[in-house]
């Protein structure tokens, strides 16, 4: 069972109770972030990618992750980051390797579609996802070993020039690429990505990773 704390928000005062969500490890086990029960959350202000992640180690299978450093949001409009402990392993559950089920993540923010793309990317056995280190054309880059994608939480469909960058790009860097976008792509992106095999995926409100195109329907049922 995941952990809960009470919660006061620094600038109404109100009071809260937090649980943290648990996230399937590649293994299939429930992996939460250990709360700090001994310190007082702060307000988050200025984002930084480093801020936004906690590493925490799978109690099944002993892997490493990074998952979504804990928040709240405060009807006052207060985000709160809630402080986590060291690693701490996490329950066993005896569920054995297998097909790892992706936890809903309602996309509400680009935060929110962010935690979605990542883990997706851990469904498909790719750890270590980071901000990718060369920044897209649009959107928002993530990396791992092998792989490269690219986000675009924004309000547009994506063009056969968001497709052909991606792919330039994974190229030079011998990876593999895959495209997530909240709102589609454009007939023409879609052509561009079929032809030099770039996986597509649209991401809905529900933060499942939906497949848009062949190539993202083959990548989908490999996963299975």
């Amino acid at each position: 069972m995941s952990e809960s704390l009470p919660v006061r928000c620094p600038a109404c005062r109100r009071s809260h109770r937090y649980t943290v969500p648990a996230y399937p490890c590649v293994c299939g086990a429930p992996v939460a972030a250990p709360l700090d029960p001994d310190r007082v959350p702060a307000a988050v202000g200025q984002r930084s990618w480093r801020e936004e992640w906690v590493t925490v180690r799978c109690g099944s299978c002993g892997t490493h992750g990074e998952w979504p450093h804990p928040e709240l949001g405060c009807p006052c409009g207060t985000v709160l980051r809630i402080p986590v402990t060291g690693e701490r392993p996490e329950a066993p559950t005896g569920k054995g390797p297998g097909r790892p089920a992706v936890p809903a993540v309602p996309i509400r923010t680009a935060h929110d579609a962010v935690t979605a793309a990542v883990l997706y990317l851990r469904r498909l056995g790719h750890d270590g996802i980071r901000r990718a280190d060369q920044r897209p054309t649009s959107g928002i880059g993530l990396a791992g070993r092998g792989v490269l994608a690219q986000l675009d939480p924004s309000a547009r469909r994506a063009t056969p020039r968001d497709v052909e960058c991606l792919w330039l790009t994974a190229m030079t860097e011998s990876a593999a690429c895959l495209y997530f976008s909240l709102s589609g792509y454009t007939a023409e992106a879609r052509a561009r990505a079929d032809a030099l095999d770039v996986p597509l995926f649209v991401l809905d409100p529900s933060g499942a990773a939906v497949p848009d195109n062949a190539p993202a329907v083959a990548l989908d049922a490999d996963a299975s």
